[in-house]
């Protein structure tokens, strides 16, 4: 993808390209009105200066960026995300391949940051988590040439490289288990709707419901924080016809619901058997220990970052691996209902 210059600039703005020069480094020479009108022709353009000039000479820059696009507050206290970004650095590290990490708010800011960093060539390639549906990024990452991975899905059916593992299988073991408990109202706590491994988790609840006999398994979606998990929870616990089982998308919400039921004097297991999708050192730590899905996610960041190198080598040859399931790892906050 051709990079704009000065020359390109000069000729769009009809002025010298020693004009644009003067303008885009603050010097005088021009008006104010041809200033003006010269930034903003570069700023459409996606002109930017220096870091682009000096990468234009070299083929890698050996470096790759992640942007998240979630609360910085919300990810502080997600144990996942450490993990992850913990096996990412370990496996670019093993090849002194830096990382680029930024946090935004949304999607739309999260695309802008990729146009800038192709524009001013920071990164050789891109770590993309929390898959949307009809996700806006894989196009433009297309558009943009820039290598990409995908964590956690098949990036616009295959168009991107990606490490994923079977979430839908995942959510069947654990509700497979809690009606093998003799469960028949089971709530799953869901995450952001929008993504796409929500939506898959939604699924398999929704579907297993008829097979199992379960009288009752509504998915309430949140945004993955102790404090949409736990007022989901308060809400469920209120109900008439409770859940006597209750699934939550994270470790982190988990927690959260255990405590509500405590609060509302609901013994866990006695009353309410807990599962947390995602397991950590939250879920073991607890009283009761809450039973899990586990898996090594810093292994899964570890092979992310390796097959985005594969990728960066040689971009015409799409990866798609398929990393080893979670493993249901029972604990103390699961029993048959009362």
């Amino acid at each position: 993808m051709a990079r704009p210059t000065i020359a390109d600039i000069a000729q769009r703005a009809g002025v010298s390209k020693g004009a644009v020069s003067f303008a885009l480094n603050g010097r005088p020479g021009v008006s104010e009105a041809t200033r003006e009108r010269i930034l903003r022709i570069a700023e459409q353009m996606a002109w930017r200066p220096h870091s682009a000039a000096r990468a234009l000479g070299a083929s890698r820059v050996d470096s790759v960026g992640m942007v998240i696009a979630r609360p910085a507050r919300t990810l502080g206290v997600e144990p996942f995300f450490a993990h992850l970004l913990s096996g990412v650095q370990s496996g670019l590290s093993a090849e002194s391949i830096s990382l680029q990490l930024l946090i935004v708010e949304d999607t739309e800011t999260e695309v802008e940051v990729y146009k800038r960093w192709t524009s001013e060539h920071r990164v050789d390639g891109v770590i993309l988590v929390d898959l949307t549906v009809r996700d806006p990024r894989i196009d433009a990452l297309k558009e943009l040439e820039l290598p990409a991975v995908v964590i956690g899905g098949r990036g616009g059916k295959g168009q991107l490289a990606s490490v994923w593992a079977d979430d839908r299988d995942a959510m069947l073991t654990i509700v497979e288990y809690l009606a093998a408990l003799g469960h028949r109202r089971i709530a799953h706590v869901a995450g952001t709707p929008i993504f796409q491994h929500t939506q898959r988790r939604i699924r398999a609840v929704r579907d297993a419901a008829p097979r199992l006999g379960l009288v009752d398994a509504p998915s309430l979606t949140t945004d993955f924080s102790d404090a949409e998990g736990a007022a989901t929870t308060r809400r469920l616990l209120a109900q008439a016809d409770r859940p006597t089982a209750i699934v939550y998308d994270s470790d982190v919400m988990a927690v959260a619901g255990l405590g509500v039921a405590m609060e509302m004097g609901v013994s866990v297991p006695g009353d309410l058997s807990i599962v947390a999708f995602d397991d950590s050192i939250l879920t073991q730590l607890m009283h009761p220990a809450l039973t899990a899905m586990s898996r090594d996610t810093f292994d899964f960041g570890r092979q992310a970052a390796e097959v985005l190198l594969e990728v960066i080598a040689n971009p015409e040859v799409p990866v798609n691996r398929r990393t080893a399931d979670p493993v249901l790892t029972v604990r103390e906050s699961t029993a048959p209902p009362a």
